[in-house]
């Protein structure tokens, strides 16, 4: 289930993308947003749905968000 920032950067998108050319910077960073708000939802329904989180996995998960924060 989408929460209501997606849909409505997914809107947002979806109004952009009528009017203008696919490598529009605004139309980007939109389209940016709402894979990025795609992924935090995601992430939140599977901490919903896990176990409570010990401290190890905790520091796996954060190590695996930094690692991917020094490629961008």
């Amino acid at each position: 289930m989408s929460t209501s920032t997606f849909r409505s950067e997914r809107a947002r998108y979806a109004s952009l993308t009528r009017s203008r050319p696919a490598d529009d910077p605004e139309l980007v960073a939109s389209r940016q947003r709402m894979h990025e708000q795609g992924l935090i939802d995601a992430i939140d329904r599977a901490l919903q749905k896990a176990p409570p989180i010990t401290g190890k996995v905790h520091e796996r998960i954060i190590a695996l968000l930094s690692s991917r924060e020094d490629a961008a």
